[in-house]
């Protein structure tokens, strides 16, 4: 596989990608292979939502490859407090992106194949696309028992899930992507990708748990490089297209113009914990202080990922009502979020009468709420 680096090349792709319509459906058909430089999951999904709003598709089609960087990138209508540990993502500062496609979750790492590919709407065949997959699986390790199931899935050995797919159907426009294990970490990915968070009630798109493996494990010579290989080598003699692999940079705003500000909105709060379908969460925890053991109870509304309505049933009179009730107060409006909740602790605490013990349960009790999130 060639792979186009030049500068004459990138003015190619330059001009094919910001072509008006008019002349671009009259100028080039065919098929297209782009592969992303970056690693960035904010980057390689905003290059998806260009390439949807942007470029005629109506006489070519696009294979656009990426790899990320470690992420969880759940769907468009999922809760992310249902779908993964939030907690551990952020201590093994793991990303996590909303796609504006629907599906469930994903975990991606350099050991990931990403895959997209884009058609007009009437051409757009999901099943299609994942039997090119299999094949160029096949013609590079023949004894691979790789096979697409009615789910959309590809299953290697009948058993284990190797991609998952998801789509987003626009007006005249669509595209399919779907993953491809390789090398992952499957122990992060399982990890990660269980939720700890007890007491949820959503109406969000769940994801349905799969028993997972790398193709590495079946054939350890397999690389990433090989894979991305071979499905484009496949999908350019599907196309009839010259076996060419074209570089591009999500960055640049020469090639891809707003591309930048595609990228800051899908990384935005209001994007990834904002769009969560509402939802509310009715727990109980047990708060240890001193000998004894007292038991909680919270239930809290959240729309749009902003609290509702909150409720702290605690053990008379453990903590003043009027200081409970304050919380609650505060709570209400704020977003769900560990950071927002500690900075509004920490103000609150500030006009908090100036009693140690005080003091002590009310930070006993925020670092429990703080847990919720």
């Amino acid at each position: 596989m060639v792979l186009q680096t030049s500068l004459k090349n990138c003015l190619q792709l330059s001009c094919i990608l910001r072509a008006p319509k008019a002349g671009f459906r009259s100028t080039t058909s065919g098929g297209l292979i782009i592969q992303s430089v970056s690693t960035d999951v904010y980057q390689n999904l905003a290059v998806e939502d260009w390439i949807h709003d942007h470029m005629n598709l109506e006489n070519r089609q696009v294979l656009f490859l990426w790899r990320n960087s470690p992420a969880v990138v759940i769907g468009r209508h999922q809760n992310p407090w249902q779908e993964c540990n939030l907690r551990l993502l952020r201590q093994k500062n793991i990303k996590l992106a909303r796609r504006r496609s629907g599906g469930g979750t994903v975990y991606h790492d350099l050991g990931n194949i990403n895959l997209t590919f884009f058609t007009t709407r009437k051409k757009y065949e999901r099943m299609a696309n994942l039997k090119l997959v299999v094949k160029a699986l096949k013609a590079l390790r023949p004894q691979l028992d790789v096979h697409v199931t009615d789910r959309y899935d590809i299953l290697l050995d009948r058993q284990y899930k190797i991609s998952g797919t998801a789509a987003k159907l626009g007006r005249t426009t669509a595209y399919h992507h779907c993953t491809l294990l390789c090398n992952a970490d499957k122990f992060v990915l399982s990890s990660v990708l269980k939720s700890p968070y007890k007491g949820l009630k959503s109406n969000a798109t769940p994801s349905v748990p799969a028993s997972v493996k790398n193709l590495f494990e079946e054939d350890p010579s397999l690389t990433c490089e090989m894979l991305l290989d071979a499905i484009a080598e496949e999908y350019a003699a599907h196309h009839q297209i010259d076996h060419h692999i074209t570089l591009i940079n999500p960055a640049d705003e020469t090639v891809l113009p707003g591309i930048k500000n595609k990228t800051k909105e899908l990384q935005t709060w209001e994007w990834v914990y904002g769009k969560t379908p509402k939802f509310s969460v009715s727990t109980c925890f047990n708060m240890v202080y001193k000998d004894s053991v007292l038991d909680v109870k919270v239930e809290m509304d959240v729309k749009h990922g902003r609290i509702e309505v909150c409720n702290i049933d605690l053990p008379e009179p453990w903590l003043p009502p009027a200081l409970c009730s304050e919380l609650m107060k505060s709570f209400t409006g704020s977003k769900f979020c560990p950071d927002e909740t500690t900075a509004l602790a920490g103000t609150l605490l500030r006009v908090c009468p100036q009693d140690d013990e005080l003091r002590s349960k009310w930070n006993l009790l925020c670092e429990n709420m703080i847990m919720l999130m």
